[in-house]
């Protein structure tokens, strides 16, 4: 799982990152941009694994291939 931390203050997000380094940055971004400030926002949580996220479109890619190979076969 992995997290994204967004600013409470302004318009910074984090990238994707585990929670330690998320956490680690948003710190450094409020200690660099908001001197005073408490880090506060929302956490966005993505359960499912980095490099999962176009399954399906792939899937539809292979079917349309397939679907053309047939075509082209019932045309002999």
């Amino acid at each position: 799982m992995v997290n994204r931390y967004w600013c409470g203050e302004c318009s910074f997000k984090t990238p994707w990152l585990g929670e330690s380094e998320g956490l680690r940055r948003q710190i450094e971004h409020y200690a660099r941009r908001h001197p005073g400030t408490a880090p506060g926002g929302h956490v966005e949580t993505r359960k499912r694994r980095p490099g999962r996220g176009h399954a399906c479109l792939q899937l539809a890619a292979i079917a349309l291939v397939l679907l053309a190979v047939v075509a082209g076969c019932e045309r002999w």
